[in-house]
């Protein structure tokens, strides 16, 4: 089994237990933290045509058609999508789901979509910067590419099995495991990570001509807090970073 595979089946087996978490409002990081810095920074999207990179069972790609944009969701992993559909079934948002591989968007023609998102997903694909060659490729000029990714400088890794922050070991592309064993999971899984630095995440938009337009570190919002006490500990130092791109195909005149 190659390694993508490997890290496919992690996500196709975590499918339902994932599925639970997110959709049952268990995931406190994502709705008082991450979603609403990543939706205040999208702004107006009625109308735009959206990529949704990496979309998971399709939770934020049907608040992204919920808030009038045209989405269509992309994941490596068949589980996550076939459940994805299940959903559109029922509540029949318009939103196409397909399985592809974030490195390889082959089903999509070039300068086809306004905005292209990955939500706390770029962390975990493998070849990160065909993802955003790709990403760049689909773009429209002016498009922007909005994602958000763990903040690199204060995560904490898995290696030969101890736990250490990235302040200690902060430098380098680091593979591990992240074990998700909390007790609000139906069932715990493991998944894979990459922690990157933000030289190679930015190096990685420059060479494609994505310029970064704007960064956010988001804090709880007071509803947040109000709901999920839990996330006071993101007072004192980001878990997140947002970070906006944009496409730009005109040559600088500097």
């Amino acid at each position: 089994m190659c390694k993508e595979e490997s890290i496919r089946k992690e996500w196709d087996d975590a499918a339902e237990s994932w599925v639970d978490f997110v959709r049952e409002g268990k995931d406190y990081y994502r709705d008082g933290i991450n979603n609403p810095a990543a939706f205040k920074l999208m702004g107006d999207i009625r109308g735009k045509a959206i990529l949704d990179l990496a979309c998971g069972e399709g939770y934020n790609t049907r608040i992204l058609v919920r808030k009038g944009g045209r989405a269509i969701g992309v994941d490596f992993s068949e589980r996550l999508i076939e459940l994805a559909r299940r959903e559109e079934a029922k509540e029949r948002l318009g939103v196409r789901y397909c399985v592809s591989d974030a490195s390889d968007l082959k089903e999509f023609s070039d300068n086809s979509f306004d905005l292209v998102t990955c939500f706390m997903a770029l962390q975990d694909i493998e070849d990160y910067e065909k993802a955003i060659a790709e990403v760049a490729r689909v773009l429209k000029n002016r498009g922007r590419f909005i994602f958000s990714v763990p903040h690199p400088c204060f995560e904490t890794m898995t290696v030969k099995e101890e736990r250490i922050s990235a302040s200690e070991r902060y430098f380098g592309t680091v593979k591990y495991p992240v074990q998700w064993d909390m007790e609000r999971l139906s069932k715990p899984f493991r998944t894979t990570s990459f922690h990157r630095t933000l030289t190679d995440y930015f190096n990685a938009l420059y060479k494609n001509r994505l310029f970064t337009s704007r960064l956010v570190e988001p804090q709880p919002t007071r509803i947040g807090l109000e709901k999920y006490p839990q996330l006071r500990e993101v007072l004192k130092r980001p878990q997140s970073i947002v970070i906006e791109a944009v496409r730009t195909l005109l040559e600088s005149k500097y």
